[in-house]
């Protein structure tokens, strides 16, 4: 018994240990050797692989319930018909070349062909192929002249024709599509049995004045019908799918892609009686073949159209494919002709990373260099350490200064009637020269401390971009559903509940209160952005009140501030603008994304100018300077009157704001990459009356507090009459649940934004209502939402290269296939970067905005004079 105690003692400790060790800075090592393991586990799938995303595309994905398919490793676009025309139209523009396209084959490939009609022109109706007296096709003399009428059957021709059949999708022809408007053209070559007309036909295709930029081709379920299992028949059309290799090695157009579809199951409970011979496992025989003919030659195997059709219903007669099934087969087509060329923000399949502007390589150079500096210096200070541990008997460095300065002052010693004077200024100068070396030490901390916090933000903003600027990462689409949503919702807040602790502050949103609030808020918008929730309304207004809450706590907190006596000084002023903004500064650079792109910094930065603006702009305004004249109430409520009156007088005239806010030199900071302020006006006016809020709470509560209609300086209720706290608690349930109520009723996102800025202070009120009423949940605070709280700004903007992907419209992917593992990894290394960011921030503040003016005048000209090159490059001025 008594070894089994000790034995349970010492794993107890063991564990404790671990525990212990696991501190935030293990916890930084621990996410820099994952990254490691991670670039390593990347770099082998992309030798293996290769780095063209259209392999992912075309060869795996996998469904992701409500049957949204997902490539595997990259994100597919979903086209329209005004996606695909603009695709088109791009495509003469920058080639000068019309766009041609092929489909060869049998009735399957036939209901591609048609599938794809209808998504460039729903109303397309192609024209068909006239054949010769002997019953073949003439669509080999429209290859390179589509307007020939000859080959074209008329009207008359098609009526008289048995096998021109209605609708044109039932008929054994070849059609062609024309389009001079968007320079397209599309064929469809009736071949339900490849024989050595259908390798010429290739042939020729390849060899026209017109190469097809996409060809697909596919056939074999006539053979397998014709056959009845026959091994001959089989071997024939291995050795016919060579001959179209063959032909097809010969293209000389390199950049065509041509395609081969294996062909689908069936539903043999479905297939009539003549089709009966078709079976699933000849179809896979053929597919076996077809594999091995193909393999190494120009054509590409379409594997993942097969793995769509195998994991969805087939047509009504089980041979043919269902209309979910031809739509994502069309959409993996578009995607890959089209990503290249129209950049879409949610397609990154068949589509190459982007080329990085001079800006990015001038602004990775210096933090390159940063980090080398940095490196070496932490290099010698290691080896300078382990070889002062060696020479123990050598002197301190304390004591080298002060012989050195020993020696200067004997320099200073004079012989007067044979007796030693020291000269008193030598007093002097040995305090000048200690003073001295004291400031260049103080200077070569500072510098180094700048330097290594410049190198460790190089080799985030690195990471930053491998993941998002390259296709070394994975990228996928999002995909929302409420299990999706709501489970990681609960399990955080689980969390939070579990981790709480009773707070030393009473008052109403003490610091710890709002963080663990910034911190709740941080963590639900993640997981709103990772699973695509906008498109449930109800949740997008709760999330505009979560956005609107964060700016209502900086009127709040701001006011109380200057109204207990804070001063309104300039280096207080930019060192919360420089902690709000370093950040992202940075990452514009880096990432090539205008400032613009992470509106909401943008957007509370401004407001905090606001208010800076509002509440320092004599006359000022403070609890004693209205303690000494009652009439100062009077000018805070002229200035909040003034300054709803100004947001109400921009929103009214939408020319008054882009008037304002598109004047140079700072219309940079508003518009988007496309030199449009649209988003600016979206994001100003959806919460234009949220700082106003803030101000307007903190002051009555500031004042209900002075005159004791409120108390909480003890850890009691807030409202001592029970009746009136019954009321009040009342109240605020009314106004969350009218607010909820409003949410799900609302069915329009713009009418649901139009009245949201009107009520957006009802759920915010009533939450501080019923989290400060009652006195022990008014001291109790989760300890765990209170730290993500302290970093939720960086997490917020991390959260857009290294956990999400494209600028948030996909999600990164580290460890495929793993959906959960991933977001556990891609969330752990986010956290320990934006913990890492927060600290260097916080470093660099008191450097950057000393809190001497003069200084913090001056490194704001520097700052702004390095910002002038750039600024002429980008046309600012």
């Amino acid at each position: 018994m008594a070894e089994d105690e000790s034995t349970a003692t010492k794993r107890g400790r063991s564990s404790s240990e671990i525990i212990k060790q696991f501190n935030v800075l293990n916890a930084k090592i621990l996410a820099i050797l994952l990254v490691g393991c991670l670039l390593g586990y990347h770099g082998v799938l992309k030798f293996m692989n290769g780095t063209d995303t259209c392999q992912g595309l075309l060869t795996k994905g996998r469904f992701q319930g409500n049957n949204q398919w997902q490539p595997y490793g990259c994100m597919i676009h979903s086209f329209f018909r005004l996606d695909a025309d603009n695709c088109f139209r791009k495509t003469r523009f920058m080639t000068g070349e019309d766009s041609f396209w092929a489909f060869i084959g049998d009735s399957r490939i036939r209901q591609l062909y048609f599938e794809t009609l209808r998504l460039v022109d729903p109303d397309a109706e192609p024209l068909v192929v006239a054949t010769d007296s002997s019953g073949n096709s003439l669509d080999t003399l429209l290859i390179d002249e589509p307007f020939r009428v000859s080959a074209i059957m008329s009207k008359k021709e098609r009526k008289q024709d048995e096998d021109v059949k209605l609708p044109l999708q039932n008929s054994h022809k070849s059609f062609i599509y024309n389009n001079p408007q968007l320079s397209l053209r599309i064929m469809f070559f009736w071949r339900p049995i490849f024989n050595q007309t259908t390798a010429d036909l290739i042939n020729q295709l390849g060899l026209s004045r017109s190469v097809p930029h996409v060809v697909v081709a596919g056939s074999g379920s006539w053979n397998i019908k014709g056959s009845n299992g026959s091994q001959i028949v089989l071997d024939a059309y291995s050795q016919n799918l060579q001959l179209l290799a063959n032909a097809a090695n010969h293209w000389p157009n390199k950049k065509s892609k041509l395609l081969w579809k294996l062909q689908d199951r069936v539903d043999g409970s479905l297939l009539d009686e003549p089709r009966k011979s078709l079976t699933n496992e000849l179809i896979d025989e053929y597919n076996g073949k077809a594999l091995e003919a193909l393999e190494g030659s120009r054509f590409q195997i379409w594997k993942s159209a097969r793995l769509v059709t195998d994991g969805m219903a087939t047509g009504e007669d089980g041979l043919h494919l269902s209309p979910p099934v031809l739509k994502h087969h069309s959409q993996m087509l578009m995607n890959m002709y089209c990503n290249e060329r129209m950049d879409f923000n949610d397609g990154t399949c068949c589509r190459s990373p982007e080329s990085a502007t001079t800006l990015q390589i001038v602004t990775f150079t210096i933090l390159l260099v940063c980090l080398t500096i940095s490196g070496t210096w932490t290099a010698y200070q290691s080896f300078d350490s382990r070889l002062k541990k060696r020479k123990q008997s050598y002197r301190s460095i304390e004591t080298l200064m002060e012989a050195e300065d020993n020696e200067m002052v004997q320099k200073d010693v004079v012989v007067a009637n044979g007796h030693s004077v020291v000269v008193a200024e030598g007093f002097d100068e040995k305090a000048t020269t200690a003073h001295r070396k004291a400031a260049v030490k103080d200077v070569e901390s500072s510098s180094r401390v700048v330097v290594t916090a410049l190198g460790k933000l190089g080799l985030i903003m690195a990471y930053f971009y491998l993941c998002d600027r390259t296709t070394f990462f994975m990228k996928e689409n999002k995909y929302y559903s409420h299990l999706n949503f709501w489970v990681p919702v609960g399990y955080v807040f689980a969390l939070g509940l579990f981790f709480n602790e009773e707070s030393r502050s009473t008052k109403v949103l003490h610091r710890d209160q709002t963080d663990e609030w910034k911190g709740w808020m941080q963590l639900v918008i993640l997981i709103y952005h990772m699973t695509g929730a906008s498109q449930v309304i109800p949740l997008y207004m709760q999330m505009r009140v979560l956005v609107s809450s964060y700016l209502f706590l900086t009127g709040f907190g701001h006011l109380s501030f200057f109204w207990n006596g804070g001063t309104a000084s300039f280096p207080r002023l930019f060192q919360v603008l420089f902690r709000m903004n370093l950040m992202t500064v940075v990452i514009c650079l880096c990432m090539n994304r205008p400032y613009q792109s992470y509106y909401f910094v943008p957007l509370v930065s401004f407001w905090y100018l606001v208010v800076y603006i509002v509440l320092a702009v004599p006359p000022k305004v403070s609890a004693a300077i209205c303690d000494a004249n009652s009439f100062a109430y009077l000018y805070i409520i002229i200035k909040f009157c003034t300054l709803i009156g100004a947001i109400t007088i921009l929103y009214m005239s939408e020319v008054f704001f882009e008037t304002i806010f598109l004047i140079r030199p700072w219309k940079a900071l508003f518009v988007t990459s496309s030199d449009e302020i649209h988003e600016w006006w979206f994001r100003w006016s959806l919460d234009r009356y949220s700082i106003c809020y803030g101000m307007i709470f903190g002051f009555l509560y500031l004042n209900a507090q002075k005159f004791g209609l409120i108390d909480d300086s003890t850890r009691q209720h807030l409202l001592s009459r029970t009746k009136i706290r019954f009321l009040v608690v009342l109240a605020a349930l009314i106004g969350l649940g009218g607010y909820t109520a409003f949410t799900i009723t609302c069915h329009n996102k713009p009418e649901c934004n139009e009245v949201h800025s009107y009520l957006a202070f009802l759920p915010i009120i009533s939450f501080i209502v019923l989290r400060n009423v009652f006195g022990p949940l008014r001291v109790r605070y989760s300890s765990f939402f209170a730290w993500f709280g302290r970093i939720s700004l960086e997490l917020f903007i991390g959260q857009y290269h290294i956990w999400l992907a494209a600028d948030t419209h996909g999600v990164l992917v580290l460890i495929p296939n793993y959906p959960v593992l991933n977001v556990m990894v891609t969330t752990y290394i986010l956290v320990c970067v934006a913990h890492e960011v927060h600290t260097i921030t916080g470093q660099l503040v008191p450097l950057a905005v000393p809190s001497d003016w003069k200084k913090t005048i001056r490194n704001v000209f520097v700052f702004f004079l390095a910002l002038v090159p750039i600024a002429i490059h980008d046309g600012m001025f």
